[in-house]
């Protein structure tokens, strides 16, 4: 039995569709979505019946695309209500969620503990001393906006910064709560710590991509595995002793169609000897 992980399905897109149709299947294994799995409900709802058919357990947390309300859609909710909307939806399925209890996985006799987490972001990945506004601004002098500011609508909160921080607290308290010598296997969307936000392309928008808060979660907490996607930007790397995953998938240009999405299907535990599947 193995965990598999993917971000960034991105499933607006017909091509990254029919690579998810075409999937064989992984009976016994469990799949980790680690955000950005398309920009509608109808769009997560093919997602969980496709890989749910072909997966044992699914774990899905939500990606910035996930909560857009977008104008084609007509009036829906949005903010908060849209998050609670997409965890019921997941539910329907028997997906776990960030508002699950954290399930168990056991892999060559050691057991780990699954942290799905919805954390957000709060501008803080940026040149020291900006507030919000002058982080938005400094990104704009490149020519960069996420589209966020127009479609990720926050409400109730006042502001974006705002849910990321009630959502740090509110994860935060839970792994507070979990022992000691429990080996977390943490899952977000957006990447924990501010080095990894490095788009050699568009650095500035940098200021999408996290937040400081969780800058020392993976020595805190007894962190073995650190999930993300959103950079597009597949990699391991290794910080403090803990292996960190970019798991993106990406827009169709960003990967090899006659490769099928199998081999970016990136293997969490057992831990491989793992290789890009584009480095060749």
């Amino acid at each position: 039995m193995k965990i598999f992980a993917v971000s960034d399905l991105h499933l607006s897109h017909a091509t990254n569709r029919e690579a998810v149709q075409a999937l064989s299947a992984y009976p016994g294994d469990w799949l980790i979505l680690a955000g950005d799995v398309g920009e509608t409900e109808a769009q997560l709802r093919f997602a969980l019946v496709e890989l749910g058919r072909r997966f044992a357990r699914l774990i899905w947390v939500p990606g910035n695309h996930d909560l857009w309300s977008l104008p084609v859609s007509g009036p829906g909710p949005r903010g908060k209500a849209k998050y609670d909307r997409l965890v019921a939806i997941c539910r329907e399925h028997g997906v776990l969620t960030p508002e699950d209890p954290y399930a168990r996985f056991t892999a060559l006799g050691r057991a780990y503990r699954i942290v799905p987490m919805f954390l957000l972001y709060d501008y803080s990945f940026c040149p020291p001393g900006m507030d919000v506004e002058a982080a938005v601004r400094w990104a704009r002098q490149t020519g960069v906006i996420c589209m966020d500011e127009r479609v990720l609508s926050p409400d109730p909160y006042p502001s974006r910064s705002a849910w990321c921080a009630a959502r740090c607290r509110i994860t935060e308290s839970r792994l507070a709560e979990l022992g000691p010598d429990e080996a977390l296997i943490l899952v977000n969307h957006f990447p924990l710590l501010q080095e990894h936000a490095r788009l050699p392309a568009i650095p500035r928008f940098s200021v999408w991509c996290g937040t400081t808060r969780t800058a020392d979660w993976h020595r805190r907490f007894p962190v073995s595995i650190v999930v993300y996607g959103h950079l597009h930007i597949r990699r391991t790397t290794f910080r403090n002793g803990v292996r960190f995953e970019e798991v993106s998938l990406g827009y169709p240009r960003q990967w090899r169609q006659e490769r099928g999405l199998a081999p970016y299907l990136r293997q969490i535990l057992p831990a491989p000897g793992f290789e890009d599947p584009d480095d060749d």
